[in-house]
């Protein structure tokens, strides 16, 4: 058994795992995995050493003690639909993106799943920061449930150990909007970032460790004026949440959306050194079950029609609430948004969930970029890669050749 420090998400995690999943790994995924260094921020992997890595995250010797979120007894069928006559060539897209895995959804309907980089629909793949939209909807379940009573509230009022320092300001809106004003850089190139920093943090005997290093912090700009993105605070949102309700997110996931929505195998959450579940990071799952999320959310997070999340809470989530400087876009509540109504998860190398409401689609991808942790070219591409598939959708609905 190995020790190791990685940064996942913007965050040190020191963690120990058991061998019987590592040994429930074939010897050439093993082999390349115990190459990994034990100090070294994921980033710097090799990518043999991603391929192998990011479908197995939660087995592995040098990294991870996760949580496991239970499935539903009962799993939502995915009826197939006619094949989807996309004007792109996919093989060709899914080798310039490295995909390891793309499911499409139109109207609840499978129209197309592919898998590559020797992954197949019975594996999971990490989520990376795709995990931050659930962390959001377990919040608004969280706030249906009456465990949280309004956005409005301090970040304070759930975080004791927050009073006293700048996210006394902080609202849970201007956490979960990135607009909280207290400073934070996470430039994994600066060694003097504040994820550079974190990794050498000694926190308070008793006290979380990203919640002793946040509340340190300075203020930079008054709450809610400023958009930054931050994963150390979807962290926090994270802590609150397993705060207000009492569980561990795992937990709280398993019983509010992996099994009311269907989902047909178990996922894993990676904690943290202190024992909590990286909230903005570090979800295992099938590319499946990824898609049936997306599909959860679409139909307005509801199951059997009830609501899982407190009224209007999605109309907000998923709406721009926050200028990031690129028109046409925006930031919810932890969701990345689209003036024209759709919106996204996303995830560093490739990962993503694309929700389009009115053309009822859904595009789950999982992936290993090889531009890198959020390459613009690849990313570029799979922004056409959505425009693509809605063309084909409204070229269907029109019927048009080849639709």
């Amino acid at each position: 058994m190995k020790l190791g420090k990685i940064v996942l998400g913007g965050l040190a995690v020191l963690v120990v795992a058991g061998a019987a999943g590592w040994f429930s790994l074939d010897k050439e995924t093993r082999g390349l995995l115990s190459t990994l260094p034990t100090n070294r921020d994921v980033l710097f992997w090799s990518q043999p050493q991603r391929d192998a890595g990011f479908r197995a995250l939660d087995r592995l010797p040098v990294l991870a003690k996760a949580h496991e979120v239970a499935a539903s007894a009962t799993p939502s069928p995915l009826p197939p639909g006619p094949p989807l006559a996309l004007p792109v060539d996919v093989d060709a897209y899914m080798a310039q993106q490295r995909s390891a895995a793309l499911v499409i959804l139109h109207n609840g309907k499978l129209r197309l799943e592919r898998y590559g980089l020797g992954f197949d629909r019975e594996g999971r793949w990490t989520s990376f920061s795709v995990a931050k939209s659930l962390t959001s909807t377990l919040l608004g379940a969280a706030m249906r449930d009456g465990h949280i009573r309004s956005l409005d509230d301090k970040v304070s009022d759930y975080i004791q150990e927050m009073k006293g320092s700048a996210y006394d300001a902080v609202s849970i809106r201007d956490l979960l909007t990135m607009t909280s004003g207290v400073r934070w850089n996470e430039n994994y190139g600066d060694p003097q970032s504040d994820v550079a920093r974190f990794n050498n943090h000694r926190p308070e005997e008793g006290v979380d460790a990203l919640v002793s290093y946040l509340r340190k912090l300075p203020r930079a700009a008054p709450a809610g004026t400023r958009w930054n993105y931050s994963t150390g605070e979807t962290n926090l949102v994270g802590i609150l949440v397993a705060r207000a309700t009492g569980k561990p997110l795992a937990t709280y996931l398993s019983e509010k959306i992996w099994q009311p929505a269907g989902m047909e195998q178990k996922a894993t959450w990676i904690l943290s050194s202190t024992g909590q579940e990286i909230s903005g990071c570090c979800v295992q799952a099938a590319t499946r079950d990824f898609a049936r999320f997306g599909q959860f959310i679409l139909d307005g997070a509801r199951v059997g029609g009830q609501p899982i999340v407190a009224d209007g809470w999605l109309a907000e989530a998923t709406t721009k609430r926050a200028d990031i400087g690129q028109p046409g876009r925006g930031y919810g509540y932890q969701w990345w948004t689209y003036d024209d109504g759709s919106f996204a998860a996303r995830g560093i190398f490739g990962q993503g969930i694309f929700i389009d409401p009115k053309r009822r689609l859904v595009i789950a991808s999982n992936g290993n970029w090889a531009g890198g942790a959020s390459n613009r070219v690849d990313s570029a591409a799979r922004e056409d890669f959505y425009k693509a598939v809605r063309k084909a959708i409204d070229d269907e609905a029109a019927g048009k050749p080849g639709g």
